[in-house]
This record gives structure tokens, sequence and C-alpha cells, in this order.
């Protein structure tokens, strides 16, 4: 596996020390390692991770429900930015719902965060609401986006 080209596995409960570390980096409200474990165990969920020569690149996750699912977190290290991983990990974690029989997607992302909107704009989901206040340190809105497959 080259440096930038991930390998994206399913997500497994010893992974969850090393995600948990990366959302402390990442986000100013972090998932514990346990939230992670207990995602995982809860057998409703689907949860991914990227890793490259150097270790955890990024990861995702979506519980699912019926027919559909809500993806919860999409996360990549700020060094491995801007190199396709997050588009693969939300690609797959789609196809990866699909085969679970999900058919509506939908998620929540700051209003602020350009880069991940324009992602996922390109991946067909498009905006359908907004969250007031949704988000905290700091606080803002959130924007509420749907994809149906």
């Amino acid at each position: 596996m080259s440096q930038m080209q991930p390998e994206i596995r399913r997500m497994e409960p010893g992974d969850a020390e090393a995600v948990s570390a990366l959302e402390r980096k990442l986000f100013s409200q972090p998932w514990s390692s346990q939230g992670f474990l207990d995602a995982l165990s809860c057998g409703n969920a689907i949860f991914l991770v990227a890793e490259t020569g150097e270790g955890l690149a990024g990861y995702c996750g979506m519980y699912c429900a019926l027919d559909e699912g809500e993806i919860t977190n999409v996360a990549v290290a700020e060094n491995m930015r801007n190199h396709g991983i997050g588009r693969l990990l939300v690609e797959r974690l789609l196809a990866e719902a699909c085969k679970a029989g999900i058919h509506k997607v939908l998620l929540e992302v700051r209003v602020s965060n350009h880069g991940a909107i324009r992602l996922y704009e390109k991946l067909g989901f498009a905006i359908c609401g907004v969250r007031r206040g949704f988000y905290e340190k700091p606080r803002e809105d959130g924007y509420v986006m749907s994809l149906s497959q």
C-alpha cells in the first residue's frame, strides 16, 4: 500500500483508541474510545478506517435504521488531507450502506466546512435543511444534507 493510497476496511475494536486519538485532534467535542466500541457493538452501524503506510489516515461511520442511514463521523488526519481519502471513505461507506439495504443517507455538516460540503455535493448529497445552533465549541449552524441511492 502506498503512502497516499489507503487500505479501507471495517473498523475493529482494536482501532478504537487510535480513532479516538485522531478524533481528539480534530474535533472540539470528540468521541471517546468507549463511544466507538459502543457503536461497533450495537449491530446497526457501519464504521470504516483508512490506513496508509504511516498509520491511521481517517475514518467514517454511519448508524442504520430500516432503509435509512445517518453518517455520524467523517475525519481525515490533517497531514493526509487533499489526497482523496475522505472521498474514498464516504464512497465505500455508501457502497456498504447500499449492500445493507440503505436507500436514504443523511448527515449534518458545519455551515463553514466548505470543503466537506463540496465533497458531499460531488457525491450527490443536497442540502435539505438547517439546524440552528446545532454545533457547539464554537456555536454554529449545521446543514442537513441527504442522498437517495
